[in-house]
């Protein structure tokens, strides 16, 4: 098996703790990962992405262009820069929850969520939406909406791994007295998954 991932997000969402749940997973079941980060100059607010690869050991830790299977965009331009990072039918989960740059508050460039968007629906084979900030609060804080990413993408069925095994990963990364409260998030971004599927399902009949 060779699976590779992107995360990409802004600093402070908690893109570089969802990766290490991830390369967590993928070590608990006895699978060769390598990992890489690329961080923005600035650490809360700048441009922040994860490469995983699983599965093999003569792998670069860096995924090349048209190679990664799925993406988790923590916010749409974030998501939107890692297009040419997919394979032609690769997958993505989305937070459509907007963060506006520094230089575009400044008014020193410009910001466009909604085309982001329609350029990630126009190149990805399939990609799921998500507006994630909500359920993080509902599940106690705005600063778990990492796992209401990696909730949603489990439940979307796009991970290599099964939820009880991202759970078992949840307990070797995060402190036992927060614990609780991101299961609550993981658990609540795989029921959002659930009822997105189902409508898809529908739908589709």
């Amino acid at each position: 098996m060779l699976s590779s991932i992107v995360i990409a997000g802004v600093g402070g969402q908690g893109t570089l703790l969802a990766s290490k749940i991830l390369s967590t997973a993928a070590q608990k079941r006895g699978l060769f990962v390598r990992t890489s980060e690329t961080i923005g100059m600035a650490q809360r607010g700048g441009c922040v992405s994860s490469h995983l690869r699983m599965g093999l050991e003569e792998i670069s830790p860096v995924i090349p262009l048209r190679h990664a299977d799925i993406l988790i965009g923590f916010e749409p331009a974030e998501a939107a820069r890692q297009i040419n990072r997919l394979r032609p039918d690769a997958s993505a989960v989305v937070n459509t929850d907007c963060i506006i740059p520094t230089n575009v508050a400044l008014r020193m460039g410009e910001y466009n969520c909604d085309q982001y968007i329609e350029a990630l629906k126009a190149n990805i084979g399939r990609v799921f939406f998500i507006q994630a900030a909500p359920l993080a609060i509902k599940a106690g804080d705005a600063r778990t909406l990492n796992m209401v990413l990696l909730g949603f993408s489990s439940g979307a069925g796009l991970l290599p791994f099964s939820g009880p095994e991202i759970a078992g990963a949840m307990e070797c990364c995060i402190r036992p007295g927060l614990l609780e409260m991101n299961r609550k998030a993981f658990m609540l971004g795989a029921e959002e998954a659930g009822n997105i599927r189902s409508e898809i399902d529908v739908l589709n009949k």
